[in-house]
């Protein structure tokens, strides 16, 4: 427990530190308080999947006070793997456990370039199964590198659409299929991945805001924390607002908004967001309204996360943060708005704080510039 001193300073320039501290130590005072009378309620938990879920709702002090709204983040960097993409992992391989699909020692595969392969890697060496990850050959050596590093067979295929059925997605499943006692996970269409946002996100949103939540905003890949989030705060509280958070490149703004499969804008910096097709995950999502946010909002209000709240994070987190801020500023002071952290920002290092990176992309004047000092 921390313990208040007094001092004896004088001088106006002296006491106006005194009290900034006072306050800020009374702040911890109250923190350690209620962290000391909440111990009780925490269990141990067991193993890497015990790390999935039951992620902190932090509110935003800069701006929810520049909104007049509680901005409320939930931070999904702080699940096991480093990302909300382990709570569709885990319930991916758990619906397939139940429907005995497959067993101890089975062969789980996914195409995937991103964070979805990152935590099927981490709960497929808790539970005792092998994981194959295909991925488009155009994806970085870093990528490729790190799946193989955490366990993960790893397949490069050449790029190819959707569409056609040299696609990674196709070859995995093929794959799958060939192989006894295999799964291709099929993230994008299998609705396990919605069934671990109703089951697990939308319940601790709800409770962690004692049921005060008026509206959940987030972007989306694959559409499963969208869909189940939403599903679950709706049945809940039906006046709970929807909201789709779309970068450019992406068909979701303009199916929503006028029903037509077209993309709004240029591709997008953010990844593992924004879709082409509307998947199985997406169909039926209570959404209330729809965002199209450009590249230059998502940067700016990443460096504003990282130098005026503390958070390290990358674009897609940026842009769900910025959405959710034109979201309340929409609703008007007094309300509560929830999105996610996805991820953390140290494997956009390299690119998303480079000052000559963001220059050719032409962002770096959206980067505020009293932070391009700290630009690498």
């Amino acid at each position: 427990m921390l313990v208040l001193l007094r001092s004896s300073c004088s001088g106006h320039r002296h006491g106006y530190k005194i009290d900034f501290l006072s306050r800020k130590l009374a702040m911890l005072n109250r923190y350690s308080s209620n962290v000391a009378e909440g111990l009780h309620n925490i269990l141990m938990k067991t193993g890497f999947v015990g790390m999935v879920g039951n992620t902190p709702l932090i509110k935003l002090p800069t701006l929810s006070k520049e909104t007049g709204c509680t901005i409320a983040v939930k931070c999904e960097f702080a699940n096991g793997g480093g990302s909300v993409k382990d709570r569709a992992a885990l319930f991916l391989i758990k619906d397939a456990i139940e429907k005995g699909q497959i067993t101890k020692g089975g062969t789980v595969v996914e195409g995937t370039a991103g964070n979805t392969g990152i935590g099927l890697v981490h709960i497929c060496n808790a539970m005792g199964f092998k994981c194959v990850i295909y991925m488009p050959n155009n994806q970085s050596q870093a990528k490729i590198d790190l799946m193989r590093v955490l366990g993960a067979e790893v397949r490069p295929v050449p790029v190819a659409l959707w569409t056609d059925s040299a696609n990674y997605n196709h070859q995995a499943r093929r794959y799958a299929e060939s192989i006894d006692n295999a799964i291709w996970t099929n993230q994008f269409d299998n609705k396990a991945n919605l069934r671990s946002h109703f089951e697990t996100t939308g319940p601790e949103i709800w409770h962690q805001t004692e049921g005060k939540v008026n509206a959940v905003v987030f972007s989306t890949g694959t559409g499963g924390t969208l869909s189940g989030t939403g599903m679950y705060l709706k049945e809940k509280n039906k006046d709970v607002k929807v909201v789709l958070a779309d970068p450019p490149g992406s068909v979701l703004y303009n199916w929503f908004k006028h029903g037509k499969l077209e993309r709004e804008g240029k591709d997008s910096i953010t990844e593992g967001i924004g879709q082409g097709r509307v998947t199985e995950n997406l169909k039926g999502t209570p959404i209330d309204d729809a965002l199209h946010m450009p590249d230059a909002k998502s940067v700016e209000m990443t460096f504003r996360l990282l130098h005026e709240e503390g958070f390290f994070v990358g674009a897609s987190s940026g842009l769900n943060v910025a959405a959710a801020v034109e979201v309340a500023r929409q609703l008007g002071p007094g309300h509560t708005v929830v999105t996610a952290l996805c991820d953390t920002g140290q494997k956009y290092y390299a690119r998303l704080f480079n000052k000559d990176w963001l220059q050719n992309k032409g962002l770096l004047d959206y980067v505020p510039e009293k932070y391009h000092m700290f630009l690498h």
